[in-house]
């Protein structure tokens, strides 16, 4: 397959950037954002109180997905190939369906954090990490690497 056609790996970079437009929003626009998007209670009062936590936290996310939806790029041949990009892009496809399938067991740890938010953000991580799961199968060859045989 055509790096540059791999819609898969385009899908999941355009889902990760505005993943992090998203908790990019939440940091400028303060605890009303985090409301919205679920982030739980005491996350939007840190906010309103010009506490640091919540604005670290939330710039980490966003600078790991725009890695993220760099790696994909890469991946899909639409910028110049980044260091380990099979590599990336396989550990990064695991985390996002690891962390879709295991909001059951993360939810105690959060407990502000609303059904809807664990629901809908658990969704969204499986479709992302479905996407790039997809689109590293199909560039695998182009990335260095031979597919098993099949039987």
């Amino acid at each position: 397959m055509n790096s540059s056609n791999n819609k898969y790996l385009w899908a999941a970079a355009i889902c990760c950037a505005a993943a992090a437009l998203a908790h990019l929003g939440c940091i400028v626009f303060g605890a009303d954002w985090y409301r919205f998007f679920g982030a739980g209670e005491q996350m939007a009062r840190m906010a309103e109180q010009g506490l640091w936590y919540p604005t670290v936290m939330t710039s980490v996310i966003v600078v790991l997905l725009v890695i993220w939806a760099l790696y994909a790029l890469s991946g899909a041949g639409a910028i110049k190939r980044l260091p380990l990009t099979k590599l990336a892009l396989l550990i990064i496809s695991g985390i996002f369906i690891l962390r879709g399938v295991s909001f059951v067991g993360l939810m105690p740890m959060f407990p502000e954090n609303s059904l809807t938010f664990w629901l809908v953000s658990s969704g969204i991580c499986l479709v992302i990490g479905s996407l790039f799961a997809t689109g590293l199968y199909q560039q695998w060859s182009e990335l260095g690497g031979k597919l098993p045989n099949r039987r």
